[in-house]
């Protein structure tokens, strides 16, 4: 009996350790510096979009603080 147990978890360590392994391999094998400048590029344009769309939203409340004077 505990030659079965111990078997059955030798197989679910090398089952995980191989899973691991081959997901560590592909996002490995699928990262490039194409994706990475690309990421870049598309955190600048939000970051440029939110800073646009903070800005309008000063000039929309200072407009109505002066459309009372």
């Amino acid at each position: 009996m505990t030659t079965v147990v111990v078997i059955l978890v030798v197989l679910v360590a090398l089952s995980i350790g191989a899973f691991v392994l081959v997901g560590w391999r592909d996002r490995q094998r699928l990262s490039s510096s194409e994706d990475s400048a690309a990421v870049r590029d598309a955190r600048a344009d939000q970051e440029r979009y939110a800073a646009e769309r903070h800005g309008e939203q000063g000039e929309v409340w200072r407009r109505g603080q002066t459309q009372g004077m």
